[in-house]
């Protein structure tokens, strides 16, 4: 199960070199998904209900769209892969079965964020 939706933010690299581009303030239409895996429920045919997954989208674009993302708590240095964990934190306790968070900053460009994978390996991201 999957469901797409978009968003607008700014943001900067502070960890950056001055000299790189993403260090100075910059804007992007982030596309994201938020991916859920689980068994088929034999009554009602479904593995969730997309109307959940409405509402996380909901709860995410509340507290990211038309944001400086490095004000929010917890986003101080904003990079996509960064930015796909914080949102898996922020919805997993509302989406039971929450498989993946995808961020994609531009047409070519995404990561995969699957959940914590052990305590010794916190973050686990692809892209």
């Amino acid at each position: 199960m999957e469901i797409d939706f978009e968003f607008q933010a700014a943001r900067r690299l502070p960890a950056l070199p001055d000299s790189h581009p993403c260090s100075r303030l910059h804007g992007h239409s982030f596309r994201c998904q938020l991916r859920v895996a689980g068994t088929l429920h034999p009554a009602l045919g479904w593995v969730v209900d997309f109307g959940d997954m409405e509402k996380a989208v909901e709860h995410l674009r509340d507290l990211l769209e038309h944001r400086y993302l490095n004000d929010v708590p917890g986003l101080e240095n904003p990079t996509s892969e960064l930015l796909a964990a914080w949102m898996w934190r922020e919805v997993a306790p509302l989406l039971p079965g929450l498989a993946g968070v995808v961020v994609a900053e531009s047409s070519r460009t995404r990561c995969l964020y699957r959940g914590p994978a052990t305590s010794e390996d916190p973050e686990q991201v692809s892209s």
